[in-house]
């Protein structure tokens, strides 16, 4: 039902709630001719005459407008800023749970504005308590019927967060339609910071499913437009990004100079939750490219892991920092910390998220296997092997399949680990 219609409605409503005919309200301002359009939908009162009626019904204005009192408007006010704050302080769950009761409070759905920050925020929220099917199914759902009430800012945050869904349950082909499908159609000529933000999305997932070519010409193509744009938060987003591709297409020391520039523009003008998440890439980088300095990438962990328990990071930010202690600890020859730190890793996300899981298991079987004990290694396997077998198969679960055919070999299970290698050739494609 339009907006107009409701509108009317609810001045007819209170007005026979009040005795009133269409001519006694109108008089002497109005018509009641004009009065029966606006009751039914096929006039739209300006701003002065609902304050007028307002007046003249007794009710507030705010009531006409959106059917709600300045009271109710308060409540969810007051709701989504609970809501908005357990989400920006890593209480994922609890925020979850505000965003839902706000969904379900039927006065929201009279105001657009809010009502679609109700919904991003219970599909961020969702996201972020690894229901990521969740929160793609609320996305599109506002990408659909909310487009009309969405500033332009909030459709590309909302195209932003439904790619990056869909690149994290594995499904490359709906991620890079809707990065980009988004950018095609909004002004990608004219870029703007949250722009080169969508686009530094994308690459990602160019670079996940292996589209190198693509990766490298569309990395130099944000650059260029961080440049042009001048801003430190489109610098950021695309020397990042940037700095994977570079990674990837074996160009190790220029991806370094890259997340360091990166690194650098952040510590001076960015937030301290991304300053943290990037400290932790440099810190990954450093240990796949340089591992002979794997104390100095440590240290940068647990500075990161500090700067992410202060700067109040979700729960799995700090899952995933701890899991990439426990590689620094197997790289330095220390698996026993490695598996404190991947059974923390677990503790923290049990449930919830089956790639952090899997991710702590495969890194528990290699810490396992330096501490000799083969047995709970082969366990840990079996464990990331049963999760793998309903994934999608993607270049990641290729990798992973990858490491388990060679843990099994070194533990000696050589039929298991020629079926895993044979898994590893079928997810690529081969």
């Amino acid at each position: 039902m339009a907006a107009q219609d409701l509108v009317g409605q609810r001045i007819k409503a209170i007005r026979r709630q009040r005795g009133l005919s269409q001519a006694q309200l109108a008089h002497p301002e109005l018509s009641d001719s004009y009065v029966s359009l606006i009751e039914s939908g096929k006039r739209t009162p300006t701003p002065a005459v609902l304050e007028l009626l307002a007046q003249k019904l007794d009710c507030s204005l705010t009531y006409l407008v959106n059917g709600v009192t300045a009271e109710q408007m308060e409540d969810l006010e007051v709701g989504l800023s609970f809501a908005r704050m357990a989400l920006e302080n890593g209480e994922v769950a609890e925020a979850r749970r505000r965003y839902a009761e706000l969904l379900a409070d039927g006065n929201l759905l009279g105001l657009p504005s809010l009502r679609v920050e109700a919904r991003y925020g219970y599909a961020l929220a969702s996201e972020a308590c690894g229901e990521v099917a969740e929160a793609i199914s609320m996305l599109e759902e506002l990408g659909g019927s909310e487009t009309e009430v969405m500033t332009q800012e909030r459709k590309i945050a909302v195209a932003l967060a439904l790619c990056r869904c869909h690149r994290e349950r594995g499904d490359f082909s709906a991620a890079v339609k809707v990065g980009e499908h988004a950018l095609e159609t909004m002004a990608r000529s004219a870029w703007t910071d949250a722009l080169v933000e969508l686009g530094a999305t994308l690459l990602s997932v160019y670079l996940a499913r292996g589209d190198m070519l693509r990766a490298r010409h569309f990395a130099a193509e944000l650059l260029a437009a961080a440049e042009t744009l001048g801003s430190p938060r489109a610098a950021v987003a695309s020397s990042w990004n940037a700095a994977l591709v570079a990674e990837q297409t074996g160009r190790g020391e220029e991806a370094l100079a890259l997340i360091e520039r990166a690194l650098a523009i952040q510590s001076e003008t960015g937030e301290a939750r991304n300053l943290a998440r990037l400290r932790q890439a440099y810190a990954n980088m450093l240990l796949r490219l340089h591992p002979e300095e794997s104390e100095k990438a440590r240290d940068l962990l647990l500075r990161a892991q500090r700067e992410m328990e202060a700067a109040a990071t979700s729960t799995f930010d700090r899952a995933f920092g701890a899991l990439a202690l426990a590689w620094a600890e197997i790289v330095l020859h220390y698996p026993e910390q490695a598996v404190e730190y991947a059974e923390a890793a677990v503790d923290l996300v049990r449930g919830t998220s089956g790639w952090l899981e899997t991710r702590a298991a495969l890194l528990l079987s290699q810490a396992r296997f330096l501490l000799h004990q083969d047995d709970e290694a082969a366990s840990e396997l079996d464990t990331v092997s049963d999760w793998l077998e309903s994934a999608l198969p993607t270049r990641k679960t290729a990798e992973d399949w990858m490491t388990i055919g060679e843990m099994r070999r070194r533990i000696g299970d050589d039929r298991q680990s020629v079926a895993a290698y044979q898994r590893a050739l079928a997810c690529a494609g081969l």
